[in-house]
């Protein structure tokens, strides 16, 4: 059991601090606010080889979710949550480097290794929630390919994307009732594909949208994987979501613990800083040893997934020690900077709301804890 990092790793985690530090969350949050979408940053990430380090070699890659993992991290670490790691090379890189056929991978996997092509992600919808098999957006054939009409919900940053990939229904299972779904690749300009901004009080450069279908038109050759047949692909791309998501809350828990800390050593109220008291030292101790400990869990479940093991217990399991973990960081190093907690200029309130979104999405705790219940405890299924 090793836990050093290869000297290459370790490369890659100073070189993306170095890079996004350069810009900062002074440049998130402005850029949030204005309504960018954080173009800067990605491209200096993407010009260095960073923003698809799991792409396979062929296609600008060669690495895993575990650098991929390490790349978010950094970036969230100085201030700079990017929740486009989470579904363009992570759950699209993965599944199309497992499912996509020859030609698709040559199609798009080039621009995400690159960085310089995003595609954006969809399977919530407003009637189905976490049930995915009572989803209504429906994939039908046609003489030339496929008809696809229905409604997404809360998809991040479609407008900063080229292509999406769709989880559609195309059939109900006989035996259990269950709908039978199917992945496509939908290019965001097509025909009848329309969407609408949700606005949500997040400090984030990645809008969440409802997207609408009206009878979009699509080739076969936009399909991914066999006809009813998206479970197996779903699983591959939802474990790095997972991992990924544990990924960015570490690298926030790390950007608010650093903060207290420094804030805790400067701050000097009745002659001696106040992080010589217990009851703002010991807070602060007990968030790190908490982040510490969701950071193995990171470790261990990109590493699994690296090494083909079944990654779905340990992602799971990282996904939510590191939301609890993120979200103390905050609150406490909120409660060190005392009224500056929630000032814009402390960079503080700023990241809260998008370590608070983590906790629901991209899986909700409940959800991570029925999964525990019955797969690792082996409980009686509750749903």
């Amino acid at each position: 059991m090793d836990f050093l990092e290869t000297n290459e790793q370790q490369l890659l985690r100073s070189t993306v601090a170095q890079i996004a530090s350069s810009f900062g969350h002074t440049y998130f949050e402005r850029e949030a606010r204005s309504g960018g979408k954080g173009t800067a940053l990605w491209e200096a990430l993407s010009e260095a080889g960073f923003t698809g380090v799991n792409i396979p070699e062929p296609f600008g890659g060669g690495m895993g979710i575990t650098e991929l993992a390490m790349v978010a991290e950094e970036t969230a670490a100085v201030g700079c949550p990017l929740l486009m790691f989470l579904v363009s090379p992570a759950i699209c890189g993965e599944v199309l480097s497992r499912f996509g056929s020859e030609d698709q991978q040559q199609r798009w996997l080039p621009g995400l290794g690159s960085g310089s092509s995003k595609m954006a992600f969809a399977i919530t919808e407003p009637n189905a929630g976490s049930n995915s098999h009572q989803m209504e957006t429906v994939a039908k054939r046609t003489e030339d390919g496929w008809s696809i009409s229905g409604t997404k919900y809360y998809i991040s940053g479609v407008d900063d994307a080229e292509n999406l990939l769709l989880v559609t229904k195309t059939g109900t299972d006989p035996q259990t009732g269950r709908g039978q779904l199917t992945l496509f690749v939908v290019p965001t300009d097509a025909p009848g594909f329309t969407m609408e901004p949700i606005p949500v009080e997040i400090v984030a450069t990645e809008r969440q949208f409802t997207l609408y279908f009206d009878e979009v038109q699509l080739s076969d050759d936009h399909r991914i994987g066999p006809e009813g047949g998206a479970l197996r692909p779903l699983f591959m791309g939802l474990n790095p979501e997972r991992i990924l998501s544990a990924a960015v809350l570490c690298g926030l828990g790390r950007y608010a613990i650093d903060k207290a800390a420094r804030y805790a050593k400067d701050r000097s109220v009745w002659g001696v800083p106040i992080g010589t008291h217990q009851g703002l030292a010991h807070p602060l101790a007990k968030a790190k040893i908490d982040l510490e400990m969701a950071r193995l869990m990171l470790a261990k479940s990109a590493w699994e997934f690296d090494h083909d093991l079944d990654a779905a217990e340990s992602s799971n399991m990282a996904k939510l020690a590191s939301a609890d973990a993120a979200l103390q960081a905050i609150d406490q190093a909120m409660q060190t900077h005392g009224g500056n907690g929630m000032s814009t200029e402390f960079g503080l309130a700023t990241v809260w709301g998008m370590a608070r979104l983590l906790k629901v999405a991209p899986v909700s705790r409940e959800m991570i804890l029925n999964y525990v219940a019955i797969h690792t405890l082996g409980l009686p299924r509750s749903y």
